[in-house]
């Protein structure tokens, strides 16, 4: 027990550690760098150094919060449907549910541009939602059709392909004036994401998590099988209808507003859940979230600074690491199964 509990406060302390580690990094660190000390005198002092106040407050500022809130909720968003479908590698990119939200996203975006009007925020999330739940709608009937999990995730990787090839011949006729900012949005960025994206984004995000963290009793009886949950008072229906809900509108939230992230909400959790050595919500939930903005900072710091003044995708950077964990579960799963 004793050493359950060092293991909870160390890990905990390390994903904090790290995500204010990183913040900084990610704030002082780019094409024009920022001491330390010239980021604290900026801020007390804007007149001082106007220059590098309008860049931290300006760009770099929203762009970490960005990439921690949006990071934060991939990773519970995976973590929800992990637990839906009762499987590790479940997860909104891999199952199609970005790609659905997205290609939503980018019709409203070439229709809104082409007759000369920006949607707002609130207007992108509800497009991305709307894709997010179409998606998740044909998941969930070919669930009903198939046993094997196995069956589910490929489909749900070619429903992924289909909406991808969609959303590439729309962006490909779309104006040319558009054609570069529709590009870079739907490869996966967290620049251009303004202080009031940062503000509708944690809008969603907290109250969306705040509400996963408080369905950590029923999830956990879940975890141990839909009978035991029955049995323990959940009501099983509305409790499945809130885990997809849920998950769909933090992915939606991210593709909305940096478009597909990938592997996010699959390697996150799975590192969690080794670090910690358990698979209780109440624990992993808001591991999960700090574990999101950690590995979204990391991940945005090298998109922004390997290959400089080049920025790549977020998603190049986040399959980079992500996709051999994909791997390893897999290996893990397949060796298990032949053991038994």
């Amino acid at each position: 027990m004793k050493a359950r509990k060092l293991r909870f406060i160390g890990g905990y302390t390390a994903l904090i550690l790290l995500l204010i580690g990183l913040a900084l990094l990610n704030i002082c660190a780019g094409s024009a760098d920022i001491a330390p000390s010239r980021l604290i005198s900026a801020l007390r002092d804007p007149d001082s150094d106007k220059v590098a106040y309008n860049i931290i407050t300006g760009l770099r500022l929203p762009r970490t919060a960005a990439a921690v809130i949006l990071g934060g909720a991939l990773a519970v968003s995976g973590f929800l449907l992990q637990n839906f479908f009762a499987n590790p590698i479940a997860g909104p990119y891999i199952l199609g549910v970005s790609s659905g939200a997205k290609l939503v996203v980018a019709l409203l975006l070439v229709y809104s541009l082409a007759h000369g009007f920006a949607p707002n925020s609130f207007a992108m999330v509800a497009a991305a939602f709307a894709g997010a739940m179409i998606s998740m709608s044909f998941i969930l009937l070919i669930s009903a059709k198939v046993r094997r999990m196995s069956v589910l995730i490929v489909c749900g990787v070619m429903i992924g392909y289909i909406c991808s090839a969609v959303t590439d011949f729309v962006v490909n006729f779309s104006d040319d004036s558009n054609i570069v900012n529709l590009h870079n949005w739907s490869m996966g960025s967290f620049s251009g994401i303004g202080r009031s994206d940062v503000i509708t984004a944690a809008l969603i995000v907290f109250p969306a998590c705040i509400c996963a963290f408080m369905l950590s009793k029923p999830m956990n009886a879940y975890q141990l099988g839909e009978q035991y949950a029955a049995n323990s008072g959940v009501h099983i229906k509305a409790f499945r209808a809130a885990l997809i809900l849920l998950s769909s509108v933090l992915s939606a939230c991210v593709t909305a507003f940096a478009g597909p992230v990938s592997f996010v909400g699959v390697a996150v959790p799975h590192i969690v859940k080794s670090i910690f050595r358990t698979a209780r919500p109440i624990y992993i939930i808001p591991a999960c979230f700090l574990g999101g903005a950690v590995f979204c900072l990391l991940c945005d710091f090298i998109t922004r600074t390997v290959f400089a003044p080049t920025e790549l995708s977020i998603s190049t950077v986040t399959s980079v690491f992500g996709a051999p964990i994909v791997i390893y579960i897999l290996m893990h799963r397949e060796r298990r199964a032949k053991n038994e």
